[in-house]
């Protein structure tokens, strides 16, 4: 169970719905109930319900992200089959949620009021050290009403993702991945049409105290309508514990820079589509999306109590091809925005405070601002964001 509060002062950049002194704040319900049989080792049935209700936003519910009265969230059966000691194989039918890596490209979407799921076919390939999962999906479409989730006819996800320690770097991972994507109804700043996406990338991770470290490297090609996709990212996480210092101080450093369109003019298509990624990817207010941005961002976390976590953050972002425009988390071109040919975007300073307060009870509070740069083409004041949220999490 979660129970959520949210607030934007002029939300959506001063184009989303509003009252009249520019805000707009609400209650966001979140109800999870499952349910997990084993019959034997070798067989297994999964089921979840999820209910998510929103209360007093001006405009309504959001559509996929806010409100989905009553369905269900996850119904699948495993079957184990078990080949030597160190090697098995699990074959998993229905509906399912799907997190890989650090959730840049397929995560379940956790911070927003609805997770994502998939009704899809999975192998879960597990020897020795590695493991390996192949899988085909189509996303589950959150609607509003009771029992009216359905697959989204127009996207599919394919592809194999492999993880397993290397020795090559200290307290080593590596994951290595394809994931093939279509979705009928592409939209991007150079239009609509029918996109076809390949995905190869590396990720390489560990936490060798006390340093912390995650690199992905991500290349795409395809189709969009006539024209061919190329497209890339990159983006590294990199962080230092001072456990022997007052208050444990944790250093961040995050450099995320994804590619953009170079021609809205020409066929082909430049803009990295971060497919199905985490549902607050640069901060909690959630207001731009991966895609054509050079993203640095500087943290430090304290620890106010031994559960008591405090992290203070500053965004700062450009856009990586000038003749892009902004996307929203969900690669939507955000057309209330009208670009010119600067660079620079924007920054945004964050505070957030999470309070372990029990193994079942966890809160957490979260102010982010949004200083807009010369990117935005009309006033930049017009354009400052304020968000809060606040929240409590039950679990049992």
């Amino acid at each position: 169970m979660r129970q959520r509060y949210e607030f934007y002062r002029n939300p959506g950049f001063g184009s989303g719905p509003s009252n009249s002194r520019g805000t707009n704040d609400y209650l966001l319900q979140r109800y999870f109930l499952h349910g997990d049989l084993h019959l034997g080792p070798h067989l297994r049935f999964f089921g979840q319900f999820m209910s998510s209700l929103e209360h007093g936003r001006v405009g309504g519910a959001r559509p996929e992200v806010d409100q989905n009265a009553f369905d269900v969230h996850q119904g699948f059966m495993d079957v184990v089959i078990p080949f030597t000691e160190s090697t098995s194989a699990t074959w998993r039918l229905g509906r399912q949620e799907f997190e890989y890596g650090s959730g840049r490209l397929v995560s379940v979407r956790e911070v927003p009021n609805t997770r994502r799921s998939f009704d899809a076919a999975r192998v879960l390939f597990r020897t020795g050290k590695w493991a390996i999962d192949g899988f085909w999906g189509k996303p589950v479409r959150n609607r509003f009403r009771v029992f009216d989730d359905d697959p989204d006819r127009n996207k599919s996800l394919w592809g194999i993702y492999a993880v397993r320690p290397h020795s090559f770097l200290p307290d080593g991972h590596a994951d290595l991945y394809y994931l093939g994507f279509e979705n009928r109804q592409g939209v991007f700043i150079q239009g609509t049409a029918h996109e076809v996406r390949h995905t190869l990338g590396a990720r390489l991770w560990g936490q060798p105290a006390p340093w912390e470290y995650n690199a992905e490297f991500i290349w795409q090609f395809g189709r969009f309508g006539s024209g061919d996709i190329n497209a890339w990212a990159v983006a590294t996480n990199l962080r230092y514990w001072l456990n022997d210092l007052p208050l444990r101080p944790r250093l961040g450093l995050t450099l995320d820079i994804t590619s953009g369109d170079r021609n809205p003019d020409s066929a082909n298509l430049q803009t990295y589509n971060p497919l199905f990624p985490t549902g607050a990817y640069f901060n909690l207010a959630d207001l731009l999306g991966p895609s054509n941005f050079i993203h640095i961002h500087p943290s430090v976390d304290i620890y106010l109590a031994a559960k008591l976590r405090m992290t203070l953050d500053w965004g700062f972002f450009w856009r990586e091809s000038t003749h892009d425009g902004f996307y929203s988390i969900a690669t939507l071109p955000i057309r209330s925005i009208q670009v010119n040919q600067k660079r620079f975007s924007g920054s945004s300073p964050a505070v957030t405070v999470a309070w372990d307060f029990s193994r079942h009870v966890t809160m957490l509070a979260s102010y982010v601002h949004f200083f807009p740069g010369p990117a935005f083409n009309d006033d930049p004041g017009n354009n400052l964001v304020d968000y809060f949220t606040a929240w409590l999490t039950y679990k049992f």
